[in-house]
């Protein structure tokens, strides 16, 4: 499929201007975004006129718009996401026949913006809506597992920022930095007990175009129905799912090709 130059150079410099902490230079964003001078300066002036950059005369720098933050809010109406993400959850349930959820990360905690419940499967706190500690869940340590190092440091600094529910789950940073190292080395995250005493999970992260985590697919199963080899094919079919959500998003289903990225997500 072929590109066009122009929409592409407009997409790079908007997504570099919602990336910076603050409004920035013309010359460094056709530095970074590598366009050349005046072309940079001719699509400002375009994204200016149609309010999705403003130019601030006083600092010499352009920042994002109030259309950028109507594009947005439109996205959260529309749910574009849990929308594309239904269909796969729906399916990874009939083949599993446990029920499953995804959640998001905000904070130190996941949000449940989705549950699909297996046909004669009790209903689990994962609700939608529910938010639960991140350390403690496998969607959580899925997505953490995805983050960069520094930025796990950041959510979970010291001991008082660990929360536990059943008295089970890694309480300090050496123990979940260690925790997280499993999670990368298997591929998927797990839970036993952390959450509801009974049940355990496993889970995926779905990644977006930069390789970055933006969602953790899970299912949730009665520990004492499901043994090790069982686990081992629900997790394959839970890494199945997270990556075909990926793929519907117009993620990156290999981190590593990723330019910038090694093999290791933890950058």
């Amino acid at each position: 499929m072929s590109t066009v130059p122009a929409a592409a150079q407009v997409l790079a410099i908007l997504r570099y201007l919602a990336a910076q902490a603050g409004p920035v230079p013309a010359a460094a964003i056709s530095r970074d975004v590598q366009l050349p001078r005046s072309t940079t300066y001719h699509l400002l002036d375009t994204l200016a006129r149609e309010g999705f950059v403003v130019h601030l005369p006083e600092e010499r720098r352009y920042g994002l718009g109030v259309s950028a933050f109507e594009l947005g809010s439109g996205y959260s109406r529309q749910a574009p996401f849990q929308r594309l993400a239904r269909v796969p959850l729906a399916k990874l349930v009939d083949r599993t026949g446990h029920n499953a959820h995804l959640a998001v990360l905000h904070g130190r905690e996941v949000i449940y913006v989705i549950e699909e419940r297996a046909p004669g499967r009790s209903p689990l706190v994962t609700e939608v809506g529910v938010r639960l500690p991140a350390h403690l869940t496998a969607s959580g340590r899925a997505l953490l597992a995805g983050l960069p190092q520094a930025q796990v440091r950041a959510l979970f600094p010291d001991a008082s920022a660990f929360v536990m529910r059943n008295e089970f789950g890694p309480g300090s940073p050496s123990a979940l930095r260690n925790l997280l190292v499993e999670v990368r080395r298997r591929g998927y995250a797990t839970e036993d007990g952390e959450i509801t005493p009974g049940f355990a999970s496993v889970a995926a992260a779905v990644l977006d175009h930069t390789a970055h985590p933006i969602a953790g697919v899970a299912v949730t199963f009665p520990a004492e129905d499901v043994d090790p080899d069982q686990q081992v094919e629900i997790a394959k079919q839970v890494a199945r799912t997270a990556a075909e959500v990926t793929r519907r998003v117009g993620g990156v289903t290999d981190p590593a090709r990723v330019p910038g990225r090694g093999t290791s997500p933890t950058r």
